[in-house]
């Protein structure tokens, strides 16, 4: 069966979101919101291999064009997401539509093809790298999806209740602004650069502002001390980044900031709760989030390198020197970094 693969931008194509959404294996990073983000911050070119069968997607990888003079000419699906599961209906169709992407790539001087996902992949092709996934099931009833969570996990959603931190749901400009204050700290924490300002400043812009996300902020007093923002499509909600202020880490905030977004989620007719990668050493991150009750899974990572017509495996991921200089530099300096560096390594 020939494929008829068109090579379409998001952005421009009239009622893409729902489109996307008739393939239940969607996400949110296949949608044009976060297309528009990714264009915006960072200046990608839109590139989105696509096939569409009587008003249903038949099959869909969609890649962003980097150029950097840093990184080289390379495709990647999709930069800065957690995961982006090439989505075709017929697995035979599969390799097919790589070797279309592989091809364009070719003629396009790319370096390499990055696809973060393909479970249809044979298991002989190495993947460059792997994470884990975690999964919530939702319910109306609350209390049920409560009652699933590690007792530690309740202990302190309740001991942060106690503490007296109260928490908010906000869709504001100001809210986007005040996250990024407390991401700043947590980047900082962690020896890395933020991310550029104009980035969330696009997704407030064409992800919050359109109905389509949140941030939830913790306070103690009158200071925010923790916040989260999570995306949401069709009945689909990714918690896509959380930070917070280390010195009221024994209030445990982020705890209460993740059951109060899930309580919402649930209200409102929610069926997934998906808290994102985590990277198989981080060992605290995967405690924190195998305790919600969430189903576990591992995401493959397949990186082709075109000049040499293989496979390869990303570099071990390892923290460094890099990482102890940046903890050590001042948050201002750090954005000026984030600011020239992040569209180069997407």
């Amino acid at each position: 069966m020939a494929l008829r693969l068109e090579v379409i931008n998001p952005i421009e194509y009239r009622r893409w979101n729902d489109l996307l959404i008739s393939n239940q294996d969607y996400s949110f990073f296949h949608s044009s919101n976060w297309a528009q983000v990714l264009c915006e911050s960072y200046g990608y070119k839109p590139l989105y291999f696509t096939s569409v069968n009587n008003g249903r997607l038949s099959a869909l990888v969609p890649v962003m064009e980097i150029k950097s003079f840093i990184t080289g000419r390379r495709g990647v699906s999709l930069p800065f997401s957690d995961y982006c599961e090439p989505l075709v209906s017929e697995k035979g169709l599969f390799q097919d539509v790589v070797n279309r992407i592989i091809e364009h790539g070719r003629e396009a001087g790319w370096r390499s093809v990055e696809l973060r996902g393909g479970k249809n992949f044979p298991q002989d092709v190495p993947p460059s790298s792997y994470y884990y996934t975690h999964t919530l099931e939702l319910s109306e009833d609350e209390e049920q999806v409560f009652d699933r969570f590690r007792s530690s996990t309740k202990r302190n959603i309740k001991k942060a209740v106690k503490e007296g931190v109260a928490v908010s749901i906000h869709k504001s400009a100001e809210s986007v602004k005040e996250f990024y204050r407390l991401n700043c700290m947590t980047r900082k924490q962690h020896g890395l650069p933020p991310q550029p300002y104009r980035f969330f400043k696009a997704i407030y812009e064409h992800i919050i502002s359109r109905g389509l996300g949140f941030v939830v902020l913790a306070s103690y007093g009158k200071k925010s001390i923790a916040g989260a923002v999570y995306f949401h499509l069709g009945r689909k909600v990714f918690y896509k980044y959380g930070a917070s202020d280390r010195r009221y880490q024994h209030l445990r905030a982020n705890n209460l900031v993740m059951w109060e977004a899930i309580k919402w989620y649930c209200q409102n007719g929610y069926k997934s709760f998906c808290f994102g990668r985590t990277e198989p050493e981080n060992k605290g991150l995967m405690q924190f989030k195998a305790g919600w009750g969430v189903k576990e899974k591992v995401i493959k990572y397949f990186k082709y390198d075109i000049k040499r017509e293989t496979f390869v495996k990303d570099c071990p991921r390892m923290n460094g020197l890099h990482n102890r200089v940046f903890s050590k530099m001042p948050i201002p300096l750090l954005t000026v970094i984030g600011s020239l560096l992040y569209r180069h390594i997407g």
